[in-house]
């Protein structure tokens, strides 16, 4: 089974729809939405392949938190599937930063649920570990 990626993210009555929008795609890199409706609930939903993690994989990089998110990203991984969720005002501001679905971050998360015959594998590529701060790919 190949690799799949659902990244969603809710627009609060209080938000600006287009930056929740320019949030996720400072964290996958692509502009293409799925906007669905919940009750209340308006959510922005991206599904793809791998190719929607490419930009997240050189954030992680730019921002030297390997390490901390193979951390969080084990957290996530429950048999084939992965979830972990990112701070959705930093991810605005073209950063990365991991926070738990609920509590610390104050307009809510954008997660990402990711579904790969071998997780393990996908984690190394996504967030591969380091040797003196310095990727070992």
């Amino acid at each position: 089974m190949p690799t799949t990626v659902l990244v969603r993210a809710e627009v609060n009555p209080t938000e600006d729809e287009a930056k929740v929008r320019a949030a996720v795609t400072n964290l996958t890199g692509s502009s293409v939405f799925r906007r669905s409706k919940e009750g209340r609930r308006v959510l922005l939903v991206q599904e793809g392949d791998r190719g929607l993690l490419s930009n997240l994989r050189t954030l992680l990089r730019r921002e030297r938190i390997l390490d901390a998110a193979r951390k969080m990203i084990h957290r996530g991984m429950e048999g084939g599937t992965v979830t972990f969720c990112m701070n959705k005002q930093v991810a605005f501001a073209g950063h990365a930063s991991f926070c738990r679905p609920t509590g610390e971050s104050p307009m809510g998360p954008i997660t990402f649920c990711i579904t790969d015959d071998d997780p393990y594998s996908l984690i190394e590529w996504l967030a591969t570990r380091t040797v003196d701060g310095i990727p070992v790919d």
